[in-house]
């Protein structure tokens, strides 16, 4: 059994025990949290959230932290000119518990 879920404005494909990677979720460590289901399948039927199908997905919060580093860096040729930037991305890693 599987789901696509969207999460931030983006979708996933879940599945029940897996652990899915999204960004970061303003909820607590260790909180539930109910996602928004747009498609179910259980086995062969598919059932999709717009057609009326109740579906609900849970998960759990395992734990908030930052992405790898990312290093941005520009530069105009003969110039001088050179800016060095770095970004890190904060995430969250859920634990699908429940599709229902």
């Amino acid at each position: 059994m599987f789901a696509i879920v969207e999460v931030g404005g983006k979708q996933y494909r879940v599945e029940e025990g897996r652990e899915v990677v999204v960004d970061r979720l303003d909820a607590a460590g260790g909180a539930t949290v109910q996602l928004r289901a747009l498609l179910v399948s259980d086995g062969g039927d598919l059932r999709l959230a717009a057609e009326g199908a109740k579906a609900e997905v849970t998960a759990r919060v395992v734990e908030h932290f930052r992405g790898p580093k990312i290093t941005i860096s520009r530069f105009k040729p003969k110039r001088g000119w050179r800016k060095k930037a770095g970004f890190r991305s904060a995430l969250t890693r859920l634990e699908v518990q429940k599709i229902t």
